[in-house]
């Protein structure tokens, strides 16, 4: 098959300084993402992401991360930030996602033993805009910068869906061409340290997925 005419989807999430969301906008970058999990080191406040909103570039989508936020915290940040899109990592049900009146993609931890079945998880998020697979075990958070098996990825789903957990500029081409997906999201994988993000590797990372895109399977 030639995916000439194809182009995945890339967010880099985690972000937490305005320059790095500037270059992620020249880049051609399609969303950026803003930590709002308790416990995390690139966790930000609604604040300081509705100042540095104003780096990012027009028709880049911004994307607001939580994990088990009481429905308070979420609002504000709805409020404050102006999200287009909300994503969710934790324990929480299709009726507490949908009840903020934005699309949400719903986080599916791949670390765990039992694998995961589409319809199952179409039917517990009907709503679901997207799924995005992660590394992390269930109960755990993101950004752990490990892989998992792609192979374990369900067949068989009717929503787009993320690829995330460990992908870095090296890996990054052989994981799109494995798993086709709609998008990657990448944290640990194009930083120096937690919340930092290095130009280079971003400029590397995005340059692997485009290759990627243009390659023609056999």
């Amino acid at each position: 098959m030639n995916r000439t005419l194809y182009r995945t989807r890339i967010k880099f999430c985690g972000m937490t300084r305005a320059g790095d969301i500037r270059l992620a906008g020249e880049l051609g970058v399609d969303a950026i993402g803003f930590v709002f999990a308790h416990g995390s080191p690139r966790r930000v406040a609604p604040a300081e992401a509705r100042a540095m909103r104003q780096a990012t570039a027009p028709m880049v989508d911004v994307v607001a991360l939580f994990r088990n936020n009481s429905k308070d915290e979420v609002r504000e940040v709805v409020r404050t930030v102006r999200p287009s899109l909300l994503q969710f990592h934790g324990e929480e049900e299709d009726s507490f996602c949908r009840s903020f009146s934005l699309p949400y993609m719903k986080a599916i931890p791949m670390g765990g033993a039992q694998p995961h079945n589409a319809r199952a998880l179409q039917m517990a998020f009907p709503n679901a805009a997207a799924f995005l697979f992660d590394s992390h075990a269930p109960g755990g958070s993101g950004g752990s910068g490990s892989t998992f098996n792609w192979a374990q990825i369900p067949t068989g789903l009717h929503r787009p869906f993320l690829l995330a957990g460990g992908i870095t500029p090296e890996n990054a081409f052989d994981a799109v061409v494995a798993t086709l997906p709609w998008g990657v999201d990448v944290s640990s994988g194009i930083e120096s340290e937690p919340g930092i993000k290095d130009g280079e590797k971003m400029r590397r990372f995005v340059e692997e997925v485009r290759r990627a895109d243009c390659h023609e399977m056999s």
